[in-house]
């Protein structure tokens, strides 16, 4: 059942995009939801967190909200070359700057115009349709041998090849990409689905205080893969049905 879900054309590599139309419409989206941007600083080692904030097209500029933790504006005003990464729907979103920002304040928040960038690098790392949880979410509960205790969080989305679960507060610390955790237990409609998972990627949102963390699946055996796969079936056909029998069909 698993070729359900695969998009034809499979996990494509990198792409830079220069049409500032392709650039505008994949910025978009990560300002529409709220997705959390990382920021790395050229030959420094700690990572800070941002939003993207506005879009100027007209004259070609962002906006992104306050650094977190906050000593990384010392660097973005002194013009310190930096790396812009932000993961949406599967898709990394990556970019570079090398112009200091300038300082301005929206909402009564502190934040950071630069000039849209004149190449974006688009990168889709994986090729399975990801169905979005509707209604109360999914309990998912992550143990193992490499995390002491247990995390209880929330399943927000599913696909045949992994998902996206949020934490509360801050597990960047205590959560480390590349690593197998032993169990996920994901309680879903259809019962209980057990299976090791790799942890792709972490990111803190301060103001919500959430980790999103992306998973995917490790070694899972052929009955939990199947579940899996019927279960987003369903939900993909009915995505589907929804989106062609509008209100007015």
């Amino acid at each position: 059942m698993s070729n359900l879900f695969i998009d034809e054309a499979g996990p494509q590599p990198p792409k830079v995009l220069t049409a500032p139309l392709e650039i505008y419409a994949n910025l978009k989206p990560l300002f529409d939801n709220h997705v959390p941007v990382i920021i790395r600083f050229s030959e420094r080692n700690q990572r800070y967190q941002s939003f993207l904030i506005e879009i100027n097209r007209e004259k070609g500029w962002l906006a992104l909200d306050e650094l977190i933790p906050n000593d990384g504006e010392r660097l973005m005003l002194q013009g310190e070359a930096f790396l812009a990464e932000a993961f949406y729907e599967g898709v990394k979103i990556a970019w570079h700057s090398s112009t200091p920002a300038h300082p301005s304040e929206m909402d009564g928040a502190r934040c950071y115009w630069i000039p849209i960038p004149s190449e974006l690098t688009y990168h889709q790392r994986r090729n399975a349709y990801r169905a979005q949880l509707q209604g109360s979410p999914s309990i998912a509960i992550l143990s193992g041998t490499a995390l002491r205790g247990c995390l209880e969080g929330k399943l927000l989305d599913l696909s045949a090849t992994g998902c996206k679960l949020s934490f509360k507060g801050d597990q960047q610390s205590r959560l480390q990409p590349g690593q197998v955790y032993d169990q996920l237990s994901l309680r879903l409609p259809i019962g209980t689905v057990q299976t090791a998972v790799e942890l792709r990627h972490v990111v803190y949102d301060e103001k919500l205080d959430l980790s999103y963390c992306g998973m995917s699946f490790y070694r899972i055996s052929g009955l939990s893969q199947r579940q899996i796969e019927r279960f987003v079936y369903q939900l993909q056909r009915e995505a589907r049905r929804g989106q062609t029998e509008g209100p007015f069909s």
